[in-house]
């Protein structure tokens, strides 16, 4: 997920509570939140929605 979001340039703006983390994507301009451990796919696509790129998993 990381890297998906690193390849997009997003970037890491600070660590959250526990293993989350709070991100910048400058394609729609907005905050979101990163689970450090992801492990449902539909989990994962939501955020990679939430982010302005397509679903990978």
């Amino acid at each position: 997920m990381k890297k998906l979001l690193t390849q997009a340039d997003c970037a890491l703006h600070r660590q959250g509570r526990g293993d989350h983390e709070i991100w910048y994507t400058p394609i729609n301009g907005a905050y979101l939140t990163v689970d450090g451990n992801i492990k449902s796919r539909h989990t994962a696509n939501g955020t990679l929605i939430d982010a302005g790129l397509p679903k990978v998993f």
